[in-house]
């Protein structure tokens, strides 16, 4: 039995660290998961980008959607993932990796889940295996079900969702930032800005959001706010992209011109992409 599935990337509007809301658009980078299953015991997972990566969490994915959507046929396998999604950067590789197993496994199935079941059986899978502090539901929504959305981390409740349209340029700097290791002691002292960023999001002001978002979270985080305070004067909004070190920037082409002739002077990657709305699906 065999299943291959896609999800995506997605930039952040809002940390979820300090509140429990958080919010995330989709961008247009996928991690496809091929699963492979069988009537073995167990699970071995594959990361082609990196042999030596823990493959736990799309590992006790398959694992999940097996005890979720399986019929005793089938009991173990593997799943190896391919990403241009880079790791640690702050650009939901986890989420990404995720739903993108768990949508393999049922299609090895024959199932046809639920997305937003599916993708909480991912954000289970991240909090049991430990890759994240809020279960990042809204990481895993937005790489899901594409577009904009606004969650509610701690009862894993989608809150909002809108289609949107932006151009978006990425600079990802050569450092990279684990999730589980952020200072959340920090990110609890920004929790009044986190909650004025939240209404923003709720009222449709996504990019007013992630502009807060970004000062707000690089100072608690410890990161520059250099980057996002050079690309203000041409974007539409800029943030520090979940626990960092990637900073997103949203507008029109001719200021994210700009701002790429800014950010191309920095070490690291600097690299231009597009929202999507699709989400994940099946291969």
């Amino acid at each position: 039995m065999r299943g291959r599935a896609a999800a995506l990337g997605a930039g952040t509007v809002l940390n979820a660290l300090s509140t429990g809301v958080g919010s995330a658009f989709a961008i247009d980078v996928e991690t496809t998961a091929t699963v492979e299953l069988d009537d073995s015991e167990g699970v071995t997972g594959t990361i082609a980008e990196d042999g030596g990566a823990d493959t736990g969490l799309i590992e006790r994915c398959v694992e999940l959607a097996i005890e979720a959507y399986g019929d005793g046929d089938a009991s173990g396998g593997t799943v190896r993932t391919e990403s241009d999604v880079p790791m640690a950067a702050g650009l939901k590789s986890s989420s990404a990796a995720a739903n993108a197993a768990v949508l393999a496994t049922a299609d090895a199935l024959g199932a046809d889940p639920d997305p937003l079941e599916a993708c909480r059986l991912g954000v289970r899978a991240a909090r049991e295996v430990g890759v994240t502090v809020t279960g990042a539901f809204d990481d895993a929504s937005a790489s899901m079900l594409g577009g904009v959305t606004v969650t509610d981390n701690e009862n894993d409740e989608l809150l909002a969702r809108d289609e949107i349209d932006w151009d978006v340029l990425v600079w990802t700097p050569d450092e990279r930032a684990y999730s589980a290791d952020a200072d959340v002691e920090q990110c609890a002292n920004v929790a009044p800005m986190a909650e004025l960023v939240a209404d923003l999001a709720l009222e449709g002001r996504y990019t007013d959001a992630m502009t807060v978002n970004g000062l707000a979270f690089s100072a608690a985080l410890g990161f520059s706010p250099d980057p996002a305070v050079e690309a203000m004067p041409h974007a539409a909004g800029v943030s520090l992209s979940g626990t960092g070190p990637s900073v997103v920037a949203v507008g029109d082409p001719e200021g994210l011109d700009r701002i790429h002739d800014r950010w191309s002077e920095r070490s690291g990657r600097t690299w231009r992409t597009t929202t999507r709305t699709d989400g994940a699906h099946i291969l």
